[in-house]
């Protein structure tokens, strides 16, 4: 096997291995620390484009709503129109860091994360979660993504 075809093979066997996200899925967050639920109505940003948009364009994240961006460790507020709570986590998904009521037009970043959750403010404050708790994803129940 020549060198292009090996690199090229391992390159789509460890794409494929990676967990995918289906495209319209919804996920419910659960600090398993603190037993509290962060979000019942979690999107994900997983790819480019959906890490580009973010959040820009709403005017607001209902409680319960949240944008998880993976993999990602800095975020911008710049052209938003509300604060949001932001949870950065490593690849265990054990945070790693928080920032409370981010206003727009800031940055934020921490170089140890893999990912991050944007959360409507007051989330941090409301569920107690503090930094080395360990969160849960698991798919969000038709109920839940419908009330949210």
């Amino acid at each position: 096997m020549d060198l292009f075809r090996w690199i090229a093979t391992g390159l789509r066997d460890n794409l494929a291995s990676r967990p995918q996200t289906p495209a319209d899925s919804r996920l419910r967050v659960s600090n398993l620390t603190r037993n509290t639920v962060l979000a019942t109505c979690m999107e994900v940003a997983d790819t480019a484009a959906k890490r580009n948009k973010g959040l820009l364009g709403r005017d607001c994240l209902a409680p319960g709503e949240g944008l998880w961006i993976r993999p990602c460790e800095s975020v911008h507020t710049f052209f938003m129109r509300f604060p949001i709570d932001l949870i950065y986590l490593d690849r265990k998904n054990r945070i790693r860091k928080l920032v409370s009521a981010l206003p727009p037009w800031r940055l934020s970043a921490c170089l140890m994360a893999h990912s991050i959750l944007e959360l409507p403010s007051g989330t941090i404050r409301e569920t107690r979660t503090q930094r080395g708790d360990t969160l849960d994803f698991s798919p969000a129940s038709s109920t839940e993504e419908s009330s949210a």
